[in-house]
């Protein structure tokens, strides 16, 4: 077991360091910040030095850097926030366990499932923990859904159903050239991938099938970007999935979950800011939100409390907070969604299904003890 270099006690914050200073990760450093006890934001780093001084500069963070690497080396820091992009991710895992830190990962945890699984056994080999940016289920209407479940309101799971759509604009995708390819699969459908997986304990994906278009920019196709899909996964408890996505809905951010089975049906998310609906002669109008931040702003916040609580539940003597018992997304949850992404892209390529093990063998995640906090 390899140890934090400064032991965490009850008196001395979690100091986490920031890689990767962009929207996400500048959104995780407020939280760390200004909305998590017993966390401290200790360091940022980023190859773009003048966005990591205006985000210090705001938080008050006097340790800044160009190199990740100098976050990984500083005795200071227990813990890593990786932000940076996707291709950068497993590598900066496995970075930081030979450290001997504890990381915070977005979502996807690899390019591959390979280079993933060199990361995950660089960390199991450190003995550090890692916890991946699965933020929706840490959303208080999706963790109820998922307790439902387990308290066998749906009997069993026949019909399962995830969609992402991004908020959009009157004249579509901004700049859709610096999209890399397979972005819909690996970076906006893999959180519908891991919720449809979450949602249907104990079963695996086997099959895949996808269908993908540009049907918002047809212009950028031939540069690879795809910004409409809907996935077929087969489970192996029989259990039918679909999962979609669009980057241009234009009514707000749209992220929703349903799980049809044998006794009932449970149903999460959906655009609407509140509750609130106006009924009047011009017609029937409720605010939505347009914001990822703004949407799983408390999810996003939650997903990081839970990081740091378990980070110091890890010193001898302390218990983790009765708040946080659910078990945190981690290396088989990361490994799995992205087995499936990994499936669909192929899919949509060649336009036949795709067998995930062909990706990759996969084993069901352990079970969640129940929901998050009060949602329990």
């Amino acid at each position: 077991m390899a140890y934090l270099q400064h032991p965490v006690t009850e008196d001395r914050p979690v100091r986490i360091g920031l890689i990767g200073a962009g929207w996400i990760g500048s959104f995780h450093a407020e939280s760390v910040a200004r909305r998590i006890p017993g966390a401290r934001l200790e360091a940022i780093a980023d190859p773009a030095l003048p966005a990591v001084e205006a985000l210090a500069g705001r938080l008050g963070v006097s340790k800044i850097s160009n190199n990740p690497l100098d976050l990984l080396d500083d005795p200071e820091i227990d813990a890593v926030l990786i932000s940076a992009p996707a291709r950068f991710h497993s590598e900066l895992i496995a970075a930081a366990a030979r450290a001997g830190k504890h990381a915070f990962c977005e979502k996807p945890g690899g390019r591959t499932v390979e280079e993933l699984d060199a990361a995950l056994e660089a960390a199991e080999t450190a003995g550090v923990m890692v916890q991946f940016g699965f933020n929706r289920r840490y959303a208080t209407d999706f963790a109820a859904a998922r307790k439902l479940i387990d308290d066998g309101a749906v009997g069993t799971p026949q019909l399962l159903r995830s969609l992402t759509r991004d908020p959009g604009t009157r004249d579509g995708i901004a700049n859709p050239e610096r999209i890399p390819p397979g972005t819909i699969f690996l970076e906006t459908l893999i959180h519908d991938f891991d919720t449809l997986n979450w949602l249907n304990p104990g079963a695996i994906p086997v099959r895949v099938h996808a269908v993908a278009d540009a049907l918002v920019a047809p212009e950028a196709k031939e540069g690879g970007l795809l910004d409409t899909a809907v996935v077929t996964v087969t489970y192996s408890n029989g259990a039918i999935a679909v999962a979609e996505a669009n980057f241009n809905a234009l009514y707000g951010y749209d992220v929703r979950g349903e799980v049809f089975g044998s006794a009932g049906m449970v149903a999460a998310g959906g655009p609407q800011a509140t509750s609130a609906t106006s009924y009047t002669a011009a017609g029937i109008n409720a605010d939505t939100v347009r914001l990822n931040v703004d949407l799983f702003h408390d999810a996003y916040t939650a997903e990081l409390a839970h990081f740091v609580d378990t980070v110091r539940a890890g010193r001898e003597g302390l218990q983790s907070s009765p708040e946080h018992t659910v078990l945190a997304p981690g290396g088989v949850d990361a490994r799995n969604a992205l087995a499936v992404a990994l499936a669909a892209f192929r899919s949509a390529e060649t336009g036949l299904p795709v067998d995930v093990a062909s990706i990759a063998e996969l084993r069901p995640a352990e079970p969640a003890l129940h929901s998050v906090g009060d949602q329990a």
